[in-house]
């Protein structure tokens, strides 16, 4: 039996309180397990479609692979053939997977009514009509249609459109025309369209 040096055994101790005992040590030993991370990623594909996408969340459009199983996404990652990222994505990007499979993601609309401490369930047709209804009337009672000096501005100053980085670009896209079309001046988005 070969004697370990000091620098040896911390390696090994240490790496054995990571991922487990057994593999943080054959880890610390020099041991590689990218031979063992292919092979499992190839079987998690071996039966899938592969469709190319874009990554939904820059203006940069990287492309990407969806791997699906009888109509189930079981994977995605970049595409090597991506002029932009060859293959690699932002954590961003790298994290799309979540936007569909995400046990944590909100299926339901919930509303809290003025002055309740809890929020109930309503139907989404009743949440879209009561958005439109306070966008219009906030709207009506604050359009500025002309400025003192009488120039045209047709704008409304109460109204706040703020995106995020997790909005596709699509969205972003009708995003900024609804909101020009209804006068709103205090757009953001990560678009920066």
């Amino acid at each position: 039996m070969s004697q370990l040096s000091r620098r040896q055994f911390l390696r090994v101790s240490a790496a054995g309180l990571g991922p487990g005992t057994a593999l943080g040590s054959l880890l610390g030993l020099g041991a590689s397990l990218a031979p063992v991370t292919a092979r499992a990623q190839q079987l998690r594909i071996k039966d899938a479609k592969a469709t190319p996408s874009v990554c939904p969340y820059c203006s940069v459009g990287c492309a990407t692979i969806v791997h699906t199983i009888e109509g189930e996404i079981v994977n995605i990652e970049g595409d090597k053939r991506s002029p932009h990222s060859e293959g690699c994505l932002c954590p961003k990007g790298a994290a799309i997977y979540q936007l569909h499979k995400n046990p944590n993601r909100a299926t339901r609309v919930l509303h809290r009514k003025p002055g309740a401490t809890k929020w109930e369930d309503v139907e989404l047709d009743w949440a879209m009509d009561r958005v439109a209804e306070l966008v219009k009337k906030t709207r009506d009672e604050t359009f500025i249609e002309r400025l003192e000096n009488g120039k045209l501005v047709n704008c409304t100053p109460a109204i706040l459109s703020l995106g995020g980085a997790t909005l596709d670009n699509e969205w972003n896209h009708l995003q900024q025309k609804l909101m020009r079309g209804l006068g709103v001046v205090a757009i953001e988005n990560q678009a920066r369209i």
